[in-house]
């Protein structure tokens, strides 16, 4: 099949899955490939292996991903939080 072809069915078919899902807004396939990147990373998939998964020669290319959002470092808990040391322990 002839590229342009395959391009215009992965448009036709990424455009019927916008409109079932009721999606508002202009969605890409790149839009796509760079949410399915940012969601693995942020679900703790090393970086090589994003790098495999979208076919990227250079983790400079990859990299792009890594930007840190000042919402997701507010969100980032100490493992000893868990551990309920604070002040209520004590007077037990």
């Amino acid at each position: 099949m002839a590229l342009g072809i395959v391009n215009a069915l992965e448009d036709q078919v990424l455009k019927q899955a916008v409109q079932r899902a009721k999606i508002q807004k202009k969605v890409t396939l790149h839009t796509l490939r760079h949410s399915f990147a940012t969601h693995l990373l942020k679900n703790g998939t090393d970086l090589r292996y994003i790098q495999t998964l979208l076919g990227h020669n250079s983790s400079k290319t990859t990299e792009i991903y890594t930007h840190v959002s000042t919402k997701a470092l507010r969100d980032i808990r100490s493992p000893l939080d868990k551990l309920n040391l604070g002040k209520d322990n004590e007077q037990k």
